[in-house]
C-alpha cells in the first residue's frame, strides 16, 4: 500500500513537472536578433522555451495574452537582497562585514523568504547577483546568484566574482587601494610560475585566499570593481590586458570620458542610471545621460541600483528614465536581461528556445509607471506577485469596529 502511494505520488510530479504552457498572440521582446514578434507564441515546458511561433502550438495550459508584451525576467544585480530585512534593525542586516575578505562568502547568510524578495518580483525581477559589503581593505567578498522564486533551493551559484572596492579614502592615498590590488595579483602569478609540475608539493596546496584570486587570474571568477575616477579605470584596464582578467567595472562615473578605451578592452559597466549630480571629486561626470552614451559608444552596459535590495523593485524605471535622457528601448531593455547575463555569465536575459522560461507578461511598456506584472514565470513555474505590502494594504483597508492598527 506504501509502495503504491509513493508510485502515485511520483507519478503526479512527474506529471506537474511536464505540464507545459502556451503563451498565445503575445507581443514577445526577444532581446535577441529576432526583436519584437507581434500576434507571436512562446511554449515553455519543463522549465525551458521549447518553441516560439509554432505551427500547432499544442499545451497543457493555454494563456492568452491578448497583445500584451512579454520580456525576458528582468535581472538585476549588486545588492544586498536577501541579506538585509530592516535597515533598521542591526540584527537582521547580514549584507555588511567589518572582517570581510576576499573569501567571505556572504551566500551562506542568504534568506530566500525575506519579504524584499517577492517585492522585486513585482518589479519584474526573476534573478539576481548578490553582493556585500565592508572589509578593512578593498576586498569586500564575493558575489552570489539566485532566482526570485523564494524557494529553499533557489540559491543558483555562490562565490562567482570577487568584489573589489576602489577609489578616494577619508585616511591616506587611493593609490593604497590600487597597489595592494596589484600586488596580490602579482604575488600569485609569481606563485603559479614557480610551482611547476616538477617542484610542487602536496604541502604547497594554495591557501583559500589564493585559491580566489588564482580563479581570478584563470578567468574562472569576474573580478568586479566599484570604482568612479577615470584614473582608476584607465589603471584597471592595463591589469585587464596584463593579466587576462573577466574585469566588471560597478558605477563608473568617469567611464563616459574613457568610454573609447572601455570599449576596445572589453569592459562592461554596471551603471546606476539615475546617478546625476557628483557625490564627490570622483563622480564629476554623473549624468543621467550616461547609460545611453556609453551604449553608443560600444561598451556592454548594465542598469543596476547597486547596494540597497529594498529599491530594486525600481529598477524599471531607472531603465525607462534611461530611455527618456537618450537611451535607445531595446538597448535599455538588454541593460536589465541579456546584458546582465552576458556579463554575469549566466544562460537567461533573452526569450529564445532552449533558455530558462524566466519571463514576464506586462499590463503595458514595463518601463511606464502604470504598467504591472500580469503574470511571472521562473524556470516555468508561475510565481505570485503579492507581498508584504499587499498585505499590509489589505489589511488596513479592512471595515472593522477595531482600530486602526488591529484586523480580525
Amino acid at each position: 500500500m506504501i509502495a503504491l502511494s509513493l508510485s502515485f505520488s511520483l507519478a503526479l510530479s512527474c506529471s506537474a513537472q511536464a505540464e507545459s504552457v502556451a503563451i498565445i498572440h503575445a507581443t514577445v521582446h526577444t532581446v535577441t536578433d529576432q526583436g519584437v514578434l507581434t500576434d507571436a507564441t512562446v511554449v515553455i515546458e519543463d522549465g525551458t522555451i521549447v518553441a516560439i511561433n509554432p505551427q500547432l502550438p499544442t499545451a497543457d495550459t493555454i494563456i492568452d495574452a491578448k497583445g500584451a508584451i512579454l520580456t525576458p525576467g528582468f535581472i538585476a544585480s549588486m545588492n544586498d537582497l536577501g541579506l538585509v530585512e530592516i535597515g533598521a534593525v542591526s540584527a537582521s542586516r547580514d549584507a555588511y562585514e567589518k572582517e570581510a575578505g576576499i573569501i567571505f562568502d556572504p551566500s551562506l547568510a542568504y534568506n530566500p523568504k525575506a519579504s524584499t524578495v517577492p517585492f522585486a518580483r513585482k518589479g519584474g525581477i526573476t534573478r539576481n547577483i548578490v553582493s556585500s559589503g565592508g572589509g578593512e581593505g578593498i576586498f569586500s567578498g564575493q558575489t552570489f546568484t539566485v532566482d526570485l522564486s523564494g524557494n529553499w533551493d533557489s540559491l543558483l551559484a555562490a562565490n562567482t566574482g570577487l568584489v573589489v572596492a576602489l577609489g578616494a579614502s577619508k585616511e591616506g592615498s587611493r593609490a593604497t587601494g590600487m597597489q595592494q590590488l596589484i600586488n596580490k595579483l602579482e604575488d600569485a602569478k609569481k606563485a603559479q610560475v614557480k610551482k611547476t609540475p616538477k617542484t610542487a608539493k602536496a604541502k604547497d596546496k594554495p591557501s583559500r585566499e589564493d585559491s580566489v584570486v588564482n580563479a581570478v587570474l584563470a578567468g574562472e571568477k569576474s573580478l568586479i570593481v566599484s570604482v568612479d575616477r577615470a584614473s582608476d579605470i584607465l589603471h584597471l584596464i592595463k591589469l585587464k590586458q596584463e593579466f587576462g582578467l573577466d574585469l566588471i567595472l560597478v558605477n563608473a562615473a568617469d567611464a563616459i570620458i574613457v568610454a573609447d578605451q572601455l570599449a576596445k578592452a572589453n569592459i562592461p559597466v554596471v551603471i546606476d542610471s539615475m546617478r546625476n549630480l557628483p557625490e564627490s571629486f570622483d563622480s564629476l561626470h554623473n549624468s543621467l545621460e550616461n547609460a545611453g552614451k556609453l551604449t553608443k559608444a560600444g561598451v556592454k552596459v548594465a542598469i543596476a541600483l547597486p547596494g540597497d535590495s529594498h529599491s530594486i523593485y525600481a529598477l524599471r524605471f531607472s531603465a525607462g528614465n534611461a530611455v527618456a535622457n537618450g537611451m535607445d528601448y531595446d538597448d535599455a531593455l538588454a541593460a536589465v536581461t541579456a546584458n546582465v547575463a552576458d556579463i554575469f555569465h549566466l544562460d537567461s536575459g533573452q526569450i529564445a528556445v532552449g533558455k530558462p522560461a524566466d519571463l514576464v507578461l506586462w499590463s503595458g511598456d514595463p518601463f511606464e509607471f502604470s504598467s504591472k506584472v500580469q503574470k511571472m514565470w521562473i524556470a516555468g513555474e508561475e510565481q505570485s506577485t503579492d507581498s508584504r505590502q499587499d498585505k499590509l494594504r489589505d489589511r488596513y483597508l479592512q471595515k472593522t469596529a477595531m482600530p486602526k492598527a488591529y484586523s480580525r
